[in-house]
């Protein structure tokens, strides 16, 4: 069994709408292999190896079931075993997933998608591997694969190798319980490195926390809880309880502090945490100092305060309010009257809840130094058997880091000691903090039964609340997402996804302009790159998941406009979890016969995932069937259908229903976007007051128009905004460069256009054709190479009958063609579909064909270029020169004058250079 691909998918996708990391297998010889005929000799070590398997309930629904289908006659087929093994082995790693699917692929004999679910994509690499190993070391040796493991490979060895592995990529228990409060809120979060730092929250309305220090804790009070010769003067001058203290840095000082303090003592470094170099109960000068060299191993200076009697509390305080109140109990074993302290040690490290450090809610019981001191002071070793119920402590601090146990009290506390640890919180200014309190009863006032204040600590382990080893739970994070968005503060920013064949990104710049023209800071993806405010930041094709959450981590951006392609929600799905409103333009022939898309059908059901998401409005062509079936899938609150029929009788009976629509209807003036909601009926805008329409001529951009009008509203955007966002939105190369950009400069007209499928070329062979050009029409025509043959030659077949000549390129990039292959099949067809042969030319490259092309055009002629790259063949246009024909002509510019080289100029530079016979006029575009 092999891997052949693997797609990793880091948000809702065709398969779920949670991250799920998918495997294309060929099972090879095993395909004749099932669990039936491989019978209990590998059915029964897979489950002693995974008893979890018992529990999964597979197609049965019910604990058992996959058991069931391993035993069966039939049995079931290795890549649906893999899948269930790579689900457990999270489980076993304390990965909580359940979702898995395993089909085979049609036409591919031995080949399946397996799919399943993970927290963390590493993790789940490296489970299904590990899945693999492990079935592979169980088969019989006449179908062992060559690179199955070697007899002495151990899988429980291997399996706490992955346990700890995924261990270490996991959250801790304090940012765990944040991530969880933040999910039963309905809050985002993005994890932005590999440890704690986590974002709560979208754009403007982000906040941070890295563990349990958020973005607004002062860092000043951070600076003050690690200093405690500060903390302990500031609480003392408030009349809080604090212990006597001096700072030392040699031992003699340590010694002599100790003496005027007066014995018993504590000394600790005056910076630390964790309960590291900390030695408490000291009586003597020799023993302090012995902690005076521990204490320097973790700090240059040492505090020395008086030893306070009690119990060691951590009071919890967040936004002024103490929330949790837990009793710790140093690391320690409770003798039975038979076994070792040794042994007792290994008996408490059984307990699943110990991990090592802060990985789990309890840490293992280690023998060190303070260990090893601290029996010694009892007269014991390792080997010393306690009596029955004898507590033997191995710890002189009660931090969990060093195997801690913790107790709730939160019930019980004083409210006078609650309002200590409120009042010593705000004394140091933290937003969330840790006071260790030390009493002999936590339930009476501190001015009754005395103790003090040890310590205070900002950015606090949350653990001991969340998983106390005994008494009740505390839900301490929900407070902190509380505190970091109140009520009335959003966490979402609007999010719309825009997807379809064609027009994504003219609307979604439309919508953009909309939004911007209307007071929000917008972040952009499209095929032209990021936007931030409508300045360009990363170039490039940027419609997948990394480019999302480049505009959600932005703390800037008030509202994301997404282009989705379908490339990038094949690969790594989408880049949020939901969004206000989605639409589908159109699903029409592009891209068919690649990554397993071969129809319509299954290209729809990929641009559906973004609809299925929607939380506010969908957002459908009501003039497209396949966009129209998707209403059965959303789960938005409204539907709004658009239609340039007004006569359409689905959208006629939704409208008296009381839906919402956004319809072409037409007026004595020409055509008016009309919308209907709820019963009403408001006219919007005449098409021909849109510039984008080319005075309404271009009716696909009428209709990206109606989209974008629709996503708007449906983001709340009142009406006169719409109307100016559309009237001052155009399609010049620099709001929409390679959209229908037109240049009038020369003594024929230019229409540059990136469309490279049949219903793109459609919608510029309708636009030319409301053109009436004095003289002819000219087009140069190409396709991209990875397309089917009949895509390519159906490109050739519309533009047959619209133009007077053509020329036929192809792209740079051939993408497995040869070197004129396209140009010379586009030239095939046009022959058979009747073009006279003289007026057809081939240049495949396609800088040559685009200076032909303008070489070819006479006064009053309308030239239609249809471009790869964009930015080059924008640039070979306004810097054609008619009069010289030059198909270089910036190596006949006069001499006298030094023109920048072309690549110096970018898109967003809003530069026109325009030759001439007077030389050269620079103009800057208005606009954007």
């Amino acid at each position: 069994m092999k891997i052949l691909s693997t797609n990793v998918y880091v948000g809702p996708n065709i398969f779920a709408h949670f991250p799920v990391i998918r495997h294309v297998l060929d099972l090879g010889v095993l395909e004749e292999w099932p669990t039936g005929r491989l019978g209990k000799a590998f059915v029964d070590p897979l489950l002693e190896a995974l008893p979890g398997l018992h529990d999964h309930g597979c197609s049965y629904r019910e604990p058992g079931g996959f058991v069931r289908r391993l035993r069966e006659d039939e049995g079931t087929w290795m890549g649906h075993v893999m899948e269930h093994v790579a689900i457990e082995l999270q489980n076993v790693a304390g990965s909580s997933v359940t979702f898995g699917r395993t089909r085979s692929i049609d036409g591919e004999p031995g080949h399946y998608n397996m799919v399943f679910q993970y927290k963390d994509a590493e993790v789940g690499r490296e489970a299904s591997q590990l899945a693999i190993n492990l079935l592979h070391s169980l088969l019989p040796e006449e179908i062992r694969p060559d690179d199955a493991p070697a007899e002495d490979w151990n899988f429980p060895e291997q399996r706490d190798v992955f346990i700890r592995y995924a261990q270490r990529r996991a959250f801790g228990p304090s940012t765990a319980s944040l991530v969880r409060a933040a999910e039963d809120r309905g809050v985002p979060w993005i994890r932005l490195n590999r440890q704690s730092l986590v974002q709560f929250g979208y754009g403007r309305f982000q906040q941070r926390i890295q563990a349990t220090t958020t973005g607004r804790t002062s860092n000043i009070a951070v600076e003050l809880a690690s200093d405690k010769e500060e903390t302990n003067g500031i609480l003392r001058d408030l009349g809080l309880p604090v212990p006597k203290q001096r700072v030392v840095r040699s031992s003699s000082d340590a010694k002599r502090a100790a003496e005027r303090i007066g014995f018993p003592v504590v000394l600790k470094p005056l910076a630390g945490n964790h309960g590291r170099g900390v030695s408490i109960n000291l009586k003597t000068t020799d023993e302090v100092a012995v902690a005076f060299d521990k204490a320097r191993e973790h700090g240059r200076n040492v505090v020395v305060e008086s030893f306070l009697e009690g119990y060691d509390h951590r009071l919890l305080v967040v936004n002024g309010k103490l929330v949790a109140a837990a009793k710790r109990m140093p690391g320690h074993v409770v003798g039975d009257g038979e076994h070792s302290i040794e042994r007792l040690v290994d008996i408490v490290n059984e307990d699943p809840r110990r991990g090592v450090g802060h990985e789990k809610v309890l840490t293992r019981l280690e023998f060190d130094h303070q260990a090893e001191r601290l029996l010694k002071k009892m007269g014991y070793d390792r080997t010393t058997i306690p009596a029955v119920d004898e507590i033997v402590y191995l710890r002189s601090t009660a931090n969990l880091s060093t195997g801690g146990t913790a107790i709730d009290v939160t019930d019980v506390i004083h409210p006078d000691n609650r309002e200590m640890a409120e009042r010593t919180i705000s004394a140091i200014g933290l937003d969330i903090g840790g006071v260790d309190f030390l009493t002999k009863d936590i339930t009476e006032s501190y001015r009754v039964a005395g103790g003090g204040i040890c310590e205070v600590n900002a950015g606090p382990g949350f653990r001991m609340h969340v998983a106390p080893s005994e008494g009740t739970a505390r839900d301490v994070a929900g407070p902190v997402l509380d505190m970091l968005f109140p009520p009335d503060q959003p966490s979402w920013i609007p999010i719309a996804a825009v997807t379809g064949t064609n027009g994504k990104t003219t609307t979604s710049r439309m919508l953009a302009h909309i939004l911007k023209m209307s007071g929000y800071t917008v972040g952009l993806t499209s095929t032209d790159g990021v936007y931030i405010d409508g300045q360009l930041s990363v170039p490039g094709d940027m419609t997948g998941p990394v480019s999302a959450k480049m505009i959600l981590r932005d703390p800037s951006v008030d509202a994301a406009v997404m282009e989705t392609a379908r490339g990038g929600m094949l690969r790594g799905g989408l880049g949020f979890q939901k969004c206000n409103v989605a639409c589908c333009l159109n699903v029409a022939s592009d891209h068919l016969g690649l990554k397993g898309i071969d129809t319509l059908e299954q290209l729809a059901e990929i641009k559906r995932v973004p609809v299925e998401i929607a939380t506010d409005a969908a957002v459908l062509n009501a003039d497209d069937t396949l966009c129209l079936q998707m209403a059965d899938y959303t789960e938005a609150e409204r539907v709004c259908y658009v239609t340039m029929n007004p006569g359409h009788p689905l959208v006629k009976q939704h409208i008296r229903a009381g839906g919402q629509a956004f319809v072409l209807e037409e007026g004595m003036n020409g055509h008016m976007i009309t919308i209907y909601d709820n019963e009403s009926h408001t006219p919007l805008l005449w098409t021909h007051l849109i510039p984008a329409t080319i005075e309404g001529r271009a009716m696909h951009n009428v209709q990206n128009a109606m989209f974008a009008a629709a996503f708007a509203y449906n983001m709340n955007i009142g009406l006169d905004d719409i109307r100016h966002g559309l009237r001052t939105f155009d399609s010049t190369f620099f709001q929409v460069p390679g959209r229908m950009n037109i240049y009038d400069e020369h003594p024929f007209k230019v229409i540059l256009d990136y469309a490279h499928n049949p219903a793109a070329v459609k919608a510029m062979c309708n636009l030319v054709d409301r053109f009436e050009p004095e003289g002819r029409r000219i087009a140069l025509l190409s396709a991209p190479g990875d397309r089917r043959d009949e895509d390519i030659r159906e490109i050739a077949d519309i533009a047959a009958g619209h133009f007077d000549h053509f020329v036929c390129r192809c792209d740079d990039n051939r993408r497995g063609r040869g070197k004129d292959e396209v140009a010379v099949m586009m030239k095939d067809r046009l022959l058979e579909s009747g073009v006279d042969p003289d007026n057809i030319d081939v240049v495949p490259d396609e800088q040559e064909a685009t200076i032909a092309v303008l070489q070819k055009a006479q006064p009053g002629d309308l030239v239609l270029i249809l471009a790869d790259n964009i930015k080059r063949t924008w640039k070979q246009i306004i810097y054609f020169n008619p009069e010289l024909g030059a198909a270089d002509v910036s190596a006949k510019k006069p001499a006298s004058l030094e023109l920048p080289e072309l690549d110096e100029f970018s898109l967003d530079e809003s530069l026109d250079i325009i030759s001439d016979e007077r030389g050269v006029r620079i103009a800057r575009e208005a606009g954007d």
